[in-house]
């Protein structure tokens, strides 16, 4: 029996294996998602965190975001796609494109 994930990883190559740029694109894509706190510092939202999977860049994405804003999941699915950039699930492993 197989639970249901709760991240995913959009990994920053392309299926075709070349690097996705601009390089700084997992920046653009928290800093969208980011608010200013109380003391003015710009923080990440705590649905989209920059990692690095192999020495490649990459955007985690929380699922929850798809019940706490189901635009901003939709959005983030469809540049995935529109860019062809490889899914994997928290292990690194190749996953469909989650609706």
């Amino acid at each position: 029996m197989s639970s249901q994930p709760t991240e995913i990883i959009i990994e920053g190559l392309t299926r075709a294996g070349k690097p996705f740029r601009p390089s700084d694109w997992v920046d653009r894509m928290c800093s969208t998602y980011a608010t200013f706190g109380a003391d003015r510092k710009l923080r990440y939202s705590p649905y989209l965190k920059p990692r690095l999977l192999n020495g490649v860049r990459c955007l985690a994405v929380d699922l929850r975001l798809k019940e706490i804003n189901p635009e901003g999941y939709a959005q983030l699915m469809h540049f995935a796609e529109e860019n062809q950039l490889n899914i994997k699930d928290i292990e690194g492993n190749d996953i469909p494109l989650p609706t």
